[in-house]
């Protein structure tokens, strides 16, 4: 199994209602400098309704910038859907809605 699809499988682990950071999943892969890779491959997702990748954020609990699949405020309103909140700086509380390293296994 190439990098992408061992990206697109841990994703596939992070629960309904929980995020898991680019640096998570690249540790999961046993990298965890493949933070940079693991965005790449979210990007060019080809699997947009099976792979969740709007359950994954940055190391600060930041959304994308540039959503890939539906542009700006999307991956917000999708996790919203989910149950996710966001403070007044539109982050994620990792600490309530972080998945662990052992649920991307």
């Amino acid at each position: 199994m190439g990098t992408f699809e061992q990206v697109y499988e841990a994703v596939k682990r992070i629960p309904h209602g929980k995020v898991a950071t680019y640096g998570q999943i690249a540790a999961a892969l046993g990298n965890p400098r493949l933070s940079r890779v693991v965005g790449y491959a979210l990007h060019v997702n080809p699997f947009p309704g099976v792979v969740p990748c709007h359950r994954v954020v940055n190391r600060f609990g930041f959304p994308a910038q540039s959503f890939a699949f539906g542009g700006e405020g999307v991956q917000r309103s999708l996790l919203e859907e989910e149950g996710v909140t966001f403070d007044r700086e539109g982050r994620v509380d990792l600490s309530r809605f972080g998945c662990s390293l052992e649920e991307l296994l």
